[in-house]
């Protein structure tokens, strides 16, 4: 094997180590992984009961619902993403680390993605028929939903990271990453708005791809020097 080689491989097992390791700490405390998803079912469920039966309403209110809750749900799970490490110490060794600190935070959101944002899209068409949206729109649903979660995990690392040790660090996480996350709300929302009404959806998607890619390459690095930053 090439030192090059070597080198990938150590990376790859910094990486999938750190994901495996938030997996296992999720599923020995599942009610930190279903609040956010209980919460997003409740408030997709409840808004047409407030607002009546009427079809046409749902059906112009449904998308937006659906991304307000989402967002919302996965800002609830955002807080612990490093507190847990921060309170156990576990967070000056992830700092310390010969593995690339962007890397391991990287995994970190990931992990946080799976346990959080996966499940709230699979659940998404369920929910999506409170709303009486066609299934036809089921497949850009699903997309939107993805892309967008995956920015908003990517995004929520670095205001967790900035709020780490904080005591009211929920508010302010909050007040940093809304700004943030406005585009995904809003476009992601529109697309599907768009799949309703029968019209083209390939900007608005193409859009959330290039966001999400955009926080891939460059969350990574800020939450690693937020989080240098707060632990000094």
């Amino acid at each position: 094997m090439t030192p090059a080689e070597h080198d990938g491989s150590d990376l790859l097992a910094g990486f999938s180590a750190i994901v495996r390791r938030d997996l296992l700490l999720a599923w020995k405390r599942p009610g930190d992984a279903l609040n956010p998803l209980v919460f997003y079912a409740m408030v997709s469920t409840l808004f047409p009961l407030a607002t009546g039966p009427s079809q046409q309403q749902l059906l112009l209110n449904g998308p937006g619902v659906l991304w307000v809750a989402a967002l919302l749900a996965t800002l609830l799970a955002l807080n612990g993403l490093f507190v847990s490490d921060y309170e156990d110490g576990s967070l000056d060794q992830l700092i310390l680390s010969p593995q690339p600190l962007p890397l391991l935070v990287l995994g970190k959101s990931v992990a946080h993605w799976l346990t959080t944002g996966l499940p709230l899209v699979l659940v998404s068409p369920v929910i999506a028929m409170t709303f009486s949206l066609p299934t036809e729109i089921t497949g850009i649903l699903l997309l939107t939903l993805t892309l967008g979660t995956i920015s908003l995990s990517l995004l929520g690392s670095i205001g967790a990271a900035l709020t780490v040790g904080l005591n009211r660090g929920n508010a302010l996480l909050s007040l940093l990453i809304l700004p943030l996350a406005m585009p995904v709300l809003i476009f992601g929302a529109r697309t599907v708005s768009l799949a309703v009404a029968g019209d083209a959806t390939s900007s608005g998607v193409y859009f959330l791809a290039g966001y999400c890619m955009l926080n891939l390459s460059l969350a990574p690095f800020a939450t690693a020097a937020a989080l240098k930053i707060s632990n000094e």
